[in-house]
């Protein structure tokens, strides 16, 4: 590991001892939030969130090979996955089952609506994996592709449903201005498409520590006070703020459901399953063992679920954090268009799918 690597790692950790005393509190506060559950046989409700993954030779949901929508970046057995059982994993939550994912019913429930993925390449990620899981289910339907960066849109015109992904790094604004690049933490200018939409899936984080050549800004904004940097994760709380105000404030939830994607967590560090030494993610091929509510979470996660506290209207949790740190082998690590090493994004197939598989069961509710 580099040493920006190991200073990175080191700050982290120090972050997750300053936020993990609110780590009780949270799991408190969060029950006051709608939970997505399923009935379980006895009547009473179950967190689809809390469980394991178990080995099903029927998964994965569909052949990578036969969707030719799969980004380079994903695409992890085209450029030479040779394991396979990656591929096998099914979340089981402790007291139900997760619903398989049903493409023609999801069209069908979604008929004549349009749902919009926001954010950075996680919420890309997720896309391309529903774009794949639609395309199975119905590979012969007329699908028009529109647009580019920042917004794509893939509509299944037999269905009048359209599948957009909107590229926003944080949420909030980045302007030019004569300075240079703002990041403006209490604005979101796009707010306005977003609010028009069926179904909204937010999601936001790998871009707030971001620091150097790949940072996307040059200055931070808040009101008339602008700095040259700030405390990430406050800037992070900040930027969630002005998002969960412009929710309260801009958005119908009678006719936009509105949904959050929890952190989506990396796997570059050994220490996360027992394996110091280890320094990435490259030759892992078997989840890490235990259940989700044995993992501990990134401090960001309870930034994240402190802030969703503030939104009033109703909202629900798309709460894959814990579930996905199990996956360490669910990386293309160098099997990429790019081949360079990414425990950050996920392979389609993969756990992508199972946030679909959430997600689905959110909108069949």
């Amino acid at each position: 590991m580099s040493k920006p690597q190991r200073d990175r790692e080191s700050k982290m950790g120090f972050e997750m001892r300053v936020y993990g005393w609110i780590a009780i509190a949270i799991s408190i506060a969060i029950c006051l939030c709608p939970c997505l559950s399923l009935e379980e046989t006895n009547g009473e409700r179950c967190n689809l969130y809390e469980g394991t993954w178990v080995y099903d030779e029927s998964y994965p949901l569909y052949d990578s090979s036969t969707c030719p929508h799969i980004r380079l970046e994903y695409d992890c057995l085209k450029y030479g996955r040779v394991d396979k059982e990656y591929l096998k994993y099914r979340w089981k939550p402790s007291t139900c089952d997760l619903p398989r994912f049903d493409g023609q019913s999801f069209l069908t429930k979604l008929k004549g609506k349009q749902i919009m993925f926001i954010g950075d390449s996680v919420s890309l990620n997720q896309w391309q994996s529903l774009i794949c899981l639609l395309h199975s289910a119905v590979p012969k339907a007329n699908i028009i592709q529109q647009g580019g960066d920042p917004i794509t849109n893939y509509t299944f015109k037999d269905y009048g449903v359209s599948v957009i992904v909107y590229h926003s790094t944080y949420l909030v604004d980045i302007e030019g201005e004569k300075i240079g690049r703002v990041l403006k933490l209490d604005s979101i200018k796009s707010g306005n498409l977003w609010k028009q939409m069926d179904v909204l899936v937010f999601n936001t984080w790998l871009w707030w520590y971001r620091s150097g050549p790949r940072q996307p800004w040059d200055y931070i904004q808040i009101g008339d006070k602008i700095v040259k940097d700030m405390d990430r994760m406050e800037a992070f709380r900040t930027g969630l703020t002005t998002w969960a105000n412009w929710v309260n404030k801009e958005v119908d939830t009678s006719k936009t459901k509105v949904l959050f994607q929890g952190i989506s967590p990396m796997h570059y560090n050994g220490t996360q399953w027992n394996e110091p030494g280890v320094t990435n993610c490259a030759k892992e091929t078997t989840p890490i063992d235990g259940t989700s509510s044995s993992q501990g979470l990134p401090p960001a996660s309870y930034v994240l679920q402190s802030v969703l506290q503030k939104v009033t209207k109703p909202i629900e949790f798309l709460n894959i954090t814990a579930l996905s740190e199990l996956r360490k082998d669910g990386h293309p690590s160098s099997h990429n268009g790019f081949h360079g090493m990414d425990c950050t994004h996920w392979c389609v197939a993969g756990v992508p799918d199972t946030w679909n598989e959430l997600l689905y069961a959110s909108i069949s509710e």
